[in-house]
Order: structure tokens, then sequence, then C-alpha cells
């Protein structure tokens, strides 16, 4: 079995991140194992690319001129450098750049095109189970990714990453649909515009909470990671805060029990969050082994990093929240890269 140093499990802008700092920590780049089925910036890419975040580009670009390894001063000159860096993109700007950083790795490090399947320790090594070999190494990041959360009500759902793309939107017939739309987060606000601009017959939109905006102060953002921004913000301030359109109404709702507005809904869009992708076994412990959410650490020589396994933060006003985003996942790097080098299997 070929043996490496490191192994990054997942090639989104998190698993990119790894790879970068620990090239810039001085870890030669043969003994760093990548891995990834596709190397097309995961879903980032994949499902997320139409979305206009919530980060101001000039986060984004300071994000890729973190990390020396990037090179990103060397890069060609992409879309995202034209835009006003006080405001945010859709995501496939940024998914631009950081395929070209991938390219750029792929020739460096050991690449493995590939999924992993299973984790074990053995000898102090990490077996990495792949799906067309074994590979070991002393420390594996996992930056593999997580899925959209779903209730159980049964109706037809349209999925999430669908309803966020108003490309594929467009082409569904939604005339004479009534369209159920959970949440009241960014993706929330981003799924009930792109339904309206579609002419979906009557949106309702069941939610939990008031809105929630981000605030931004001199040394800090309240409410960075869960506050409505930009151009979401300007559009739940004027239809949701302002005065609902006419095929759309909100219901507010507590608990797991079924609205009774649910009877009208013909489909449903669940957008409450995200959760991590249960796809790698770490044996004996199944898919459920928690990582520590002040630095990563899941087991000796095991970390996670990402949106599967996102920071906890506590900004100078006491508010708790988990950090999730490029900037902050280079950021949280920066913290415990150090620790981790020496948290060894």
């Amino acid at each position: 079995m070929d043996h490496f140093l490191w192994c990054v499990v997942g090639a989104g802008p998190a698993g990119i991140a790894a790879v970068g700092k620990l090239l810039d920590a001085g870890i030669e780049s043969d003994r760093i194992a990548w891995v990834d089925p596709y190397f097309q910036v995961g879903d980032f890419q994949k499902k997320w690319h139409r979305v206009v975040g919530n980060t101001q580009v000039k986060s984004f670009v300071n994000y890729l001129a973190h990390c020396r390894s990037f090179n990103y001063a060397q890069a060609p000159k992409f879309i995202l450098s034209t835009f006003n860096p006080e405001i945010s993109c859709r995501l496939e700007h940024i998914a631009e750049p950081l395929q070209w950083i991938t390219s750029n790795f792929r020739k460096k490090v050991k690449d493995l095109t590939a999924s992993v399947k299973a984790l074990s320790m053995h000898n102090h090594q990490w077996h990495v189970e792949l799906s067309n070999q074994t590979i070991t190494a002393d420390n594996v990041v996992l930056a593999h990714g997580a899925e959209p959360k779903n209730l159980t009500f049964d109706k037809p759902n349209i999925a999430l990453d669908v309803a966020l793309n108003d490309e594929k939107l467009m082409r569904l017939d939604l005339k004479d649909q009534i369209i159920g739309v959970f949440g009241s987060s960014h993706s929330a606000m981003v799924v009930l515009e792109n339904l309206l601009n579609c002419n979906a017959k009557k949106v309702i939109n069941f939610y939990r909470n008031p809105l929630k905006y981000a605030v931004y102060l001199d040394d800090f953002i309240l409410f960075d990671n869960t506050g409505l921004k930009d151009g979401a913000a300007n559009w739940a301030r004027k239809h949701i805060d302002g005065s609902l359109p006419a095929n759309l109404q909100r219901v507010h709702c507590t608990g797991d029990t079924e609205p009774k507005e649910m009877a009208e809904c013909t489909k449903v869009i669940y957008a409450i969050g995200f959760e991590k992708r249960k796809n790698i076994n770490i044996r004996p412990f199944g898919h459920n082994l928690e990582h520590n959410d002040t630095n990563g650490i899941i087991a000796s020589g095991l970390f996670g990093l990402g949106i599967a396994y996102p920071c906890r933060v506590v900004d100078p006003l006491g508010n708790v929240e988990y950090d999730v985003g490029l900037g902050k996942f280079m950021c949280f790097l920066d913290r415990v890269m150090p620790v981790w080098m020496k948290y060894k299997a």
C-alpha cells in the first residue's frame, strides 16, 4: 500500500485550503495524497454555482491570496477581479479560480480520483479504503462536505440544488403548482425569490423564527453566519418584512407537526440547513463520530474541516454561531494547523 504523511479527502474550497496550508507549512508535495471523485471544486461548483453568495467579493479574493502555494498572483485574470469588492457575486465566479488552483495542485501532490469508503486505525496509521484501492496515512483531513437537511412530510419535493438554481427552476412548469418552502435562512430567501420569478401559482413559506440580518460593526459582524446579507437581505426587507407579494404566504409553525396549510402544497422545498455527509465509515465508530468544534479534532491524526465540521465561535457580544465560509475555513486552519501537526496518531 502506498503511504503518505497527509491525506486530504475532498476537493471543495475547504479541501483546497487544507492542501494549500499543508504545502505552505513545508510538507513535501509527494507526501500529500488528495482524494476526490471529480476534482471539480465539489458541490460548490456542481450544485451551488448559480447561487449569489452572502460574502463580499473582497473576502473571496483574500482567501485566494492567503496561501502562498495558491500562487494567485500568477493566475490569469478571472471575471471575479472585475466585480465591486464590496458586494457579493454568484459562486460560479469563485469556482473558476478555485478550479485553476485545483489543476495546479494536481500536478504537485498525489491526486487520487476515487471516493473514500472507510477509515480505520492500524499500527498508528490510518488505512484509507478507497473505491479502487487502499492507502495509508499518518494524518487525514476530512473535508467531504454536507447534504441539505430534509423533513419527512409526505409530499413530493424539489431538491434544494434545483431550487437555488434559477436556470434549472425556470425549466420546470410551476404555473399550476403551490410550493411549500421551509426555512428563513439566506438559502430560503433565494429560493423564494427564484420561485416568484418563475411565476409559481403560489408559494407558502413555513418558518419558525423572525428573519435575522447581519449587522456590520467596526470590528466584527453581528450574526455573521446566520444573518441575511446583501441581495437576500434587501429582498427580504422589501418582500417579507415589507409588503408580501400576492402569491406569497407566510406561515409560522412550531415543532414537527405538519402545518394544516401543507394540504394545499403540491411540492415542498427544504431550506433548513445542512448536515455532515455520512458516506465514510470510521471503524469501529460508524458514520457518527463527532468532531471537537473548537479545533476540528475527530481522533488522533484525524481532523474535520469545512461545512461538515464547522467551528464554534463566540462574538464580542457573546452570540454563539458556527463558522462557515471560505475565508473562515482559512482562518480556522491558521489557528489549528500547528495543533494538528502535533496531534499525531
